[in-house]
């Protein structure tokens, strides 16, 4: 009796260190929601538009998936391309796309960061934070230059940033 009792304390353990094996193996993430993702687009469309600007916004998961892309009517045929791998690249290396077209230049170490597919090293893409945590990443083309994409992306995520501190 005692034997079996034993036994199978042993094998209530062994199944308990399995569940809580388990259990380690497993992660929670908080990641953007396609409505905000779809806000955060709108009011960047928005303020590009009051400088005078026909861009294309793109806004990526915190995986780099698209989860929405807009286009004002006028902006260039390569805008939304451009845009979302503008974003893919700020969340893919959670750093604004600004900052890595510095550090990449020729002759830096980071340089080969430039021969990663889909990258783009022009400023326009800026990753999104909650808490401290990449939730996604936005991109926006078509204003003269990349300072002012990476400044209508960055009204955008102003307008938003309440929401982001779930």
């Amino acid at each position: 009796m005692v034997k079996r009792l034993l036994l199978g304390l042993a094998m209530l353990a062994f199944i308990a260190s399995s569940i809580a094996a388990r259990a380690e193996g497993l992660v929670t993430f908080k990641t953007l929601s396609p409505d905000l993702a779809l806000e955060l687009a709108q009011v960047t469309l928005q303020a590009c538009r009051k400088e005078g600007y026909q861009v294309a916004v793109s806004v990526v998961d915190r995986f780099g998936i698209l989860q929405v892309t807009l286009r004002d009517q006028l902006a260039g045929p390569h805008t939304p391309e451009t845009a979302r791998r503008k974003a893919w690249t700020a969340v893919t290396f959670r750093t604004d796309t600004m900052e890595l077209t510095k550090v990449t230049q020729s002759g830096q170490e980071q340089s080969g960061v430039r021969f990663v597919g889909q990258a783009l090293m022009i400023g326009g893409g800026v990753p999104i934070e909650a808490q401290g945590v990449v939730v996604g990443g936005i991109g926006v083309s078509g204003a003269p230059g990349g300072a002012a994409d990476d400044a209508c992306a960055r009204v955008g995520l102003d307008a938003i940033l309440e929401k982001l501190e779930f």
